[in-house]
């Protein structure tokens, strides 16, 4: 579990998050939502420690991120999986190599221990004959599929991921939000989510974070966020064609 409370930022006087308490379950997957400069890419950057909150607390499984040491917080770094928002692969690397770099650079793992590894979550993400394809060989889908797979190489406790639908179409959106899904639940992953999307909230959104002009609005789950009376959810949630027919059927 990932829990935050009342944490706060700001840049050059400019307070970007206000105060925000929250808890992250394992097994579900948590979405932070909200419109651009709403303030969840800061969060979600606070969480991975890129960004050094200025007040507040932040908790991994109960332990205060700031007391911890740094053999502690060496291993949190590798209990942690990141899918970035254009994949980030190595053009360089074949598909398997992509997926074992982190284990190379962060275990003391054999080649071969680190090789079957690599194979075994390539082959969850259902990545057929692809192993020694390059990423310009690769659809968009494919490419999200082996970020997905060296996130999860190294069995991650968290999972963090910034927009993993960008860019594709909305069937291989789907797609993606789905294994996403079944990954965090088959292993138990307390998963980040940073989403603009609608079509996502409504497939995978177990627990809901929207946040406005660096707040907490409102916290809940896909079920609910249709329902709510907060104005400010309902403009995000409405301004979408989709959730439009949605709502009117």
């Amino acid at each position: 579990m990932v829990e935050i409370k009342n944490i706060s930022k700001s840049f050059d006087g400019n307070l970007v998050l206000d105060k925000i308490s929250m808890k992250f379950t394992p097994g579900k997957t948590n979405l932070i939502i909200g419109q651009s400069g709403s303030g969840k890419t800061v969060l979600l950057k606070s969480l991975l420690g890129l960004v050094k909150i200025d007040s507040g607390e932040m908790f991994f499984n109960d332990k205060k991120y700031n007391e911890i040491n740094d053999n502690e917080n060496r291993t949190l770094r590798r209990e942690m999986g990141m899918v970035f928002q254009g994949s980030a692969l190595f053009d360089s690397m074949s598909v398997l190599e992509n997926v074992m770099f982190p284990m190379k650079m962060l275990t003391d793992y054999s080649n071969s221990k680190i090789k079957s590894s690599a194979e075994e979550v390539i082959d969850r993400v259902n990545l057929i004959n692809s192993n020694n394809k390059f990423p310009s060989e690769l659809s968009g889908g494919m490419q999200k599929r082996v970020a997905i797979a060296r996130a999860i190489v190294m069995k991650p406790k968290y999972l963090f991921c910034d927009e993993p639908n960008s860019g594709l179409d909305p069937k291989t959106a789907i797609v993606i939000d789905n294994l996403i899904r079944e990954i965090t639940v088959e292993n138990n992953i307390t998963t980040i989510i940073n989403s603009h999307d609608m079509n996502s909230v409504m497939e995978i959104g177990d627990s809901i974070l929207f946040l406005k002009n660096g707040k907490k609005a409102w916290e809940g789950d896909k079920n609910e966020i249709l329902k709510c009376d907060s104005e400010d959810v309902a403009d995000f949630v409405y301004s979408s064609r989709l959730m439009k027919k949605i709502k009117k059927n």
